[in-house]
């Protein structure tokens, strides 16, 4: 089983978290058993219960990226007014 990574993981809610968790162990109990034909099918569950905390990572980073270039334009323009 793939894990997602743990900045996506920390953006998941409590309920999908648990999900989340739920399946890991559903698919690594499949592997175990060499019912690898199955656990795919999990997987796929997985990366689709995650789509969500994916969003909100970019988001996250969308919103970081307008904070630096608003700062970066604060100083632009600082700069220019005390030449």
């Amino acid at each position: 089983m793939r894990h997602c990574s743990v900045q996506v993981r920390g953006l998941l809610t409590k309920e999908e978290l648990s999900r989340y968790n739920d399946l890991i162990d559903v698919g690594h109990y499949l592997e175990t058993q060499k019912r690898h034909d199955l656990a795919y099918f999990v997987q796929r569950e997985i990366d689709i219960l995650i789509l969500p905390a994916i969003e909100r990572l970019k988001d996250k980073g969308r919103e970081r990226d307008r904070m630096t270039e608003s700062y970066l334009r604060d100083q632009s323009d600082s700069d220019t007014s005390s030449s």
